[in-house]
This record gives C-alpha cells, structure tokens and sequence, in this order.
C-alpha cells in the first residue's frame, strides 16, 4: 500500500475510532508517529500546540497538518477528508436510528458506557502532552542529571499563566495562549 493511501487509512481509523473529539485523537497520532515514524513525538507537541491555538477542531488541524507536512496540498486535503467521512457516515447512520430508539436501554447503555471511555481517552492525552511540554526525558537520559529532566523555562510559564488564569478565570482563553507565545518567543523556545 503506498504511504499516501496509508495515511488515509490511519486518519479513518482515527475518525471512526477518536470518540470524544480532538483531544481523543492524540493517542492515535501518538501511535501514527511510533509504528510509521512520519512525525517526531516532538513533532507531535508542536502539531497539538498550532492545532490548539488556530481557530477549528482540534483534530481537524492536526490531519491537515500531518497531511501538508506528508504530501502538501492535496495530503492535507485527503487527510482531513479521510478523519471527517466517518463522522459523517456514522452521523447520518445514527440521525436515522437514534430517532427511533432514542430512549431503548441499550442506546442509553451505550452512551453511558462510552462516557468513561472517552474520559480516560481525553486525561491520557492530557497527560501526554504535560509531560512532553513540561519534561525533557531524552535529555535527563542523556546527562543522568536530574536537573535536565525539568524543563524549567516552560514550567515557569505554565505556572505564571496557570496563576493568571486562576486570579482570572473570566480572561478569554486567547489572552492566555498569546501571552504563552509571546512568552515563547521571548525566552527564546
């Protein structure tokens, strides 16, 4: 199978299997990024920082990223394509069942079922994703200094920006993600 049609596969599996939005979609660009090695894990951190702070899904921005990144233009197109037909194809599946059965135990099983999941989904990602803005792992390895497995420059920004948002918690969210970058640039990220 070529790469390109690979890439398709992996981002409808991802949209048919990602329950829960963007953030659910994380572990299986994780997982994209260890079996085929087309991005970096940081890579990975980046594509989830421009996805988070650019207007859209989350997982949307992310397969058009990986697909530009992969084959240009048209990867970005079939990428984000390829994470969206199952949406639609469950979606108007669903619209036609759930109407009838809306209120069946089952159905009501099956969503109650699926919540938990969903949730473990989102904190994995979460958790991922703290540990590779916050940690420096592959350095810590490499100077056996415990030290260098903090990586200080971004816990002092996650804490300053963690203590605005909570002496603030009305700020709208792109304040913080502007003072984040501008943050970035100035120490030099």
């Amino acid at each position: 199978m070529s790469t390109f049609l690979l890439m398709c596969w992996e981002f409808f599996k991802t949209g048919l299997f990602a329950v829960g939005g963007g953030l659910a979609s994380i572990p299986f660009l994780k997982e994209m990024s260890v079996k085929y090695g087309w991005f970096t894990i940081d890579k990975l951190t980046t594509m989830i920082a421009v996805s988070e702070s650019t207007p859209g899904p989350i997982g949307v921005n992310m397969a058009t990223f990986v697909g530009y990144e992969m084959f240009g233009i048209p990867g970005a197109v079939a990428a984000t394509l390829s994470l969206v037909a199952p949406s639609i194809i469950v979606i108007c599946i669903i619209a036609r069942i759930l109407e009838k059965f809306k209120e069946a135990k089952a159905v009501q099983g099956v969503f109650t079922g699926l919540r938990p999941a969903v949730v473990g989904f989102i904190v994995s990602a979460v958790a991922s994703i703290f540990l590779l803005a916050l940690f420096r792992v592959d350095v810590w390895k490499a100077s056996g200094n415990l030290l260098d497995l903090f990586n200080w420059k971004a816990i002092a920004i996650y804490a300053v920006l963690l203590g605005v948002y909570f002496y603030k918690p009305k700020m709208h969210p792109i304040w913080i993600i502007l003072a984040a970058g501008i943050a970035g640039v100035l120490l030099g990220f």
